[in-house]
């Protein structure tokens, strides 16, 4: 009996630890972040920040990108905010559709989706939708790293389904390969 009663205690007791920790991470998101792109080595591009506000539902934010970091390019009949570089430019892709901009738990997908990017060769004329970039976000030690999974942005050409906030989904991603991209990662602190 004594026994059983030892097992259930450690077992509340991690449940409790766990729930404690949960708190906590959500607590580090409260307050303004700043958003970097990075290669992982250097110190990256801060191309903006975001404000994290707690809300009865979870977790609102307010992504504010930093304008001179990105120039205006006029790509494939549309406008982007680009950050440019020797070799290859990052766009900035705004989700088209509704988000809710709000995080609950551990489902950071929405902010997800609105860092959303396209790159292009330097010296491409156009863009190629296939070349989209989606950074998949995990919190590790009081801040997000996010790493770049591919995926091709025609499946947002068309409106999804009215109620459906996610149209991609893990199968339409694909994990990079860091070594040939610009910026495999993009860290939020």
């Amino acid at each position: 009996m004594r026994r059983i009663l030892i097992g259930l205690l450690l077992c509340f007791s991690t449940a409790a630890q766990a729930e404690a920790q949960e708190g906590s991470a959500a607590e580090a998101l409260i307050g303004t972040k700043t958003v970097q792109l990075t290669d992982g080595k250097s110190e990256g591009t801060t191309i903006g920040t975001i404000s994290f506000s707690p809300t009865d539902d979870g977790v609102e934010y307010l992504l504010s990108l930093k304008e001179e970091a990105f120039g205006d390019y006029f790509l494939s009949m549309r406008p982007f905010k680009c950050v440019a570089g020797p070799e290859k430019h990052w766009c900035h892709v705004p989700y088209p559709y509704e988000n809710r901009r709000t995080l609950i738990g551990n489902d950071l997908t929405d902010l997800e989706y609105d860092l959303l990017f396209i790159w292009k060769g330097a010296t491409d004329y156009g863009i190629n939708m296939w070349n989209g970039v989606y950074y998949k976000l995990k919190q590790e030690k009081g801040r997000f790293i996010g790493r770049l999974h591919e995926v091709d942005m025609d499946r947002l050409a068309v409106p999804p389904s009215e109620g459906e906030l996610r149209p991609l989904k893990a199968k339409h991603l694909e994990e990079g390969d860091p070594d040939s991209h610009w910026f495999p990662m993009i860290i939020i602190q």
